[in-house]
């Protein structure tokens, strides 16, 4: 009885021995599952899916056979897609033109529909005038309307200066020297010394055109008709008197006018120009231009008068010039708003 128990005892024993040695030999028959390696690189220049947040794995399980590596929502259940609405779906695809502005101080392109410009230069007399006429500086300013960044029209004052050439002044002189005089209506003593200036003043219409524009530069042609009024003087030193407010007075030298001529036309003018802006982003622009303007001055004789030196009243005219017709060129630097 004792011996049957001892057999019993070891063969349970070597069958919980077999029993574990066939678990482990199973064990070492079963492949691992490995575990992946992760690529920083790779995953980065994956192709971005936007749709990978609606797919599951019984998703990607169940349409793994029929997606596609270049369809994105080939694995994306139709109900999903119903579910994520438009807000998925990439924007149209659209050309954008030019903002329209509807405020008043701007055409609907953006450029301003009020125009500004003043500036300084000297001025170039030209032909004939250049034969009585040197150059001096130059005045001008302006304001305008523009119908669009390109078309515009002004309205131009200038004011052009002239000396007078020396040897017009020297023969001046003489003719004045030569004339008769009234001791009873005044001093009589000849001239020593003469001198004399010239200006023309005008307003113009003038349209204006701007071509060959970038975000800095730019350049524009211009050009118009206006009035014109010219005048000449000649002047001869003399000593003044100031008086101030206290009553105290005080003498200086100065030049006196003693003879004047005016002569009233129209005129045209055409110019060019360019600009250059300091920022891109400023409506302000340098600019430096250039005119070519024709006054049409004319002598208009008496009968029985010569034309050099009529004034149309009669009356003697000791510089017929002022009445010659009138060109010259401004050479004008200024800013445009």
């Amino acid at each position: 009885m004792r011996m049957n128990r001892s057999i019993f005892h070891v063969a349970g024993r070597v069958a919980a021995l077999t029993l574990v040695a066939a678990g482990v030999s199973l064990q070492a028959q079963t492949p691992s599952k490995a575990v992946p390696e992760l690529d920083l690189r790779a995953a980065l220049k994956a192709p971005v899916n936007p749709f990978a947040a609606y797919i599951t794995d019984a998703d990607a399980g169940s349409s793994s056979s029929s997606s596609s590596a270049g369809d994105a929502t080939a694995s994306v259940p139709e109900d999903r897609l119903s579910f994520a609405g438009d807000s998925l779906q990439p924007p149209p695809r659209r050309r954008y033109g030019r903002p329209r502005y509807t405020d008043k101080s701007h055409n609907a392109d953006g450029s301003n529909k009020y125009a500004f410009s003043v500036g300084g230069g000297f001025t170039l007399p030209t032909g004939g005038t250049h034969n009585y006429f040197s150059t001096s500086w130059d005045f001008q300013a302006g304001v305008g309307r523009n119908f669009n960044k390109n078309v515009g029209v002004m309205l131009d004052f200038n004011w052009a200066n002239f000396g007078i050439q020396t040897p017009i002044l020297n023969n001046q002189l003489g003719l004045y020297n030569n004339l008769p005089c009234d001791p009873t209506l005044g001093d009589c003593s000849p001239l020593t010394q003469l001198g004399g200036y010239g200006h023309v003043w005008s307003f113009a219409i003038d349209p204006i055109y701007n071509f060959a524009q970038t975000d800095r530069t730019g350049a524009y042609v211009t050009g118009g008709v206006g009035f014109y009024h010219k005048i000449t003087t000649f002047t001869t030193p003399g000593i003044g008197e100031y008086c101030d407010f206290y009553g105290f007075c005080y003498q200086y030298q100065a030049n006196q006018p003693i003879d004047s001529y005016t002569s009233n036309a129209f005129g045209v003018n055409v110019g060019l120009g360019y600009t250059y802006k300091f920022s891109r982003f400023s409506n302000t622009k340098f600019y430096v231009e250039g005119r070519y303007i024709y006054n049409a001055n004319s002598r208009k004789p008496e009968s029985g008068t010569t034309q050099e030196n009529s004034t149309g009243d009669g009356s003697f005219n000791a510089f017929p010039q002022n009445s010659a017709p009138t060109t010259f060129i401004p050479i004008t630097f200024g800013l445009r708003f």
